[in-house]
């Protein structure tokens, strides 16, 4: 979940095992205990609220509908540090936690697909894992779709989903939020002397838990975004490349076939530029075609997509007058060989062949 620009995530993980350095998140190494520690420490100056969380996807059931949702275990500080803001009800509160209590808040995506649009959901029951909660809250839209909607998620206790839903006894991340983005990287530097020393662990190299600024997430993100755009650039090189080749020899193939009529043409008066000129056209034409049904191909499978996971898509005017364009290119670019071999044969020669 987004917070603000004051928010510090802790992820369990990143520790050596047998000198293979583990992906954050892979482990179990944060506990509440931990995040207790955090939020009571007079060590620790920076910090405003500290906010232990466990997530992971439930099937969630109300009267005849279901949904795969995110569920998220959480203290009453969730919604302080993630910016959630209450539509109707409560939020999750400290007794809640104490009690172990089966109640929940609904973002509102999964009150659409639970209930139907225009229904009060407050006050109703929804079965998680086969086990009733009562809803007692509806969170404002923050807008968003996909895997990972903000608008499509339940908010339990955490105590409740370390105890009946998921059976551990751990976190899987704790959120905090700092004074103020200046002391984010006194904070950072705060909580993780903390937690060596509170896990015994002498070098920090050896750290098994990761802090990441919203800044190191979109950074992440940035580069993860990059590297595919990378990836799929390449692709495209190489698939534009194998195309062209392909127009290329049936062009090459169209020549032969038609060397007769080349002759012919030639014998009459046709300048080479005149060839050259009905080859590439042809061969533009072709490349237009195969375009065209790439670009239908790639426009329903975006809208069938889109459909399916709920992500947003647009039809940009340039986007396809690029895709048409490069097309073109193509054909010019790669038909230019076979349009000249077409120009200069001999038209004596070009009469002969069999």
């Amino acid at each position: 979940m987004a917070g603000g620009a004051n928010l510090l995530t802790i992820n369990p993980g990143a520790a050596r095992t047998a000198g293979v350095r583990e992906a954050p998140g892979s482990n179990t190494t944060l506990t509440l205990a931990d995040a207790m520690s955090i939020k009571n420490s007079t060590t620790i100056t920076t910090i405003n609220n500290v906010s232990p969380e466990f997530s992971r996807r439930f099937q969630v059931i109300a009267g005849g509908n279901n949904s795969n949702t995110q569920i998220t275990g959480v203290y009453p500080e969730y919604d302080t540090i993630h910016k959630i803001t209450i539509d109707s009800g409560s939020f999750i509160a400290l007794r809640d936690v104490d009690s172990v209590g089966r109640v929940a808040v609904l973002g509102p995506t999964t009150v659409t697909n639970l209930f139907g649009e225009g229904v009060t959901a407050v006050g109703q029951s929804i079965k998680i894992n086969k086990q009733s909660f009562k809803v007692i809250g509806i969170t404002k839209p923050k807008g968003g779709s996909g895997f990972n909607n903000p608008d499509d998620a339940i908010y339990i206790p955490l105590s409740t989903m370390q105890k009946q839903l998921a059976g551990v006894d751990y976190v899987s991340s704790i959120a905090i939020e700092a004074k103020s983005p200046d002391v984010m990287t006194d904070a950072q530097n705060q909580i993780g002397y903390f937690l060596l020393e509170h896990h015994k662990i002498s070098d920090p190299a050896k750290a098994d838990f990761t802090i990441m600024s919203q800044n190191d997430i979109l950074n992440t993100v940035s580069q993860v975004t990059g590297t595919f755009t990378t990836l799929l650039g390449g692709i495209a090189a190489i698939s534009l490349l194998v195309g062209g080749i392909g127009i290329m020899n049936i062009m090459l193939v169209t020549v032969t076939e038609r060397t007769r009529e080349i002759g012919l043409r030639k014998a009459l008066g046709a300048k080479k530029k005149t060839i050259i000129t009905q080859f590439l056209v042809e061969s533009v034409i072709l490349t237009f075609v195969g375009g065209i049904i790439g670009m239908l191909f790639g426009i329903g499978i975006s809208l069938l997509l889109s459909k399916i996971l709920n992500f947003p898509s647009a039809l940009s005017p340039v986007s396809i007058i690029l895709a048409m364009g490069v097309s073109g290119l193509i054909g010019i670019v790669f038909g230019w060989y076979p349009a000249r071999r077409a120009a200069s044969l001999q038209p004596i020669e070009a009469l002969r062949w069999e």
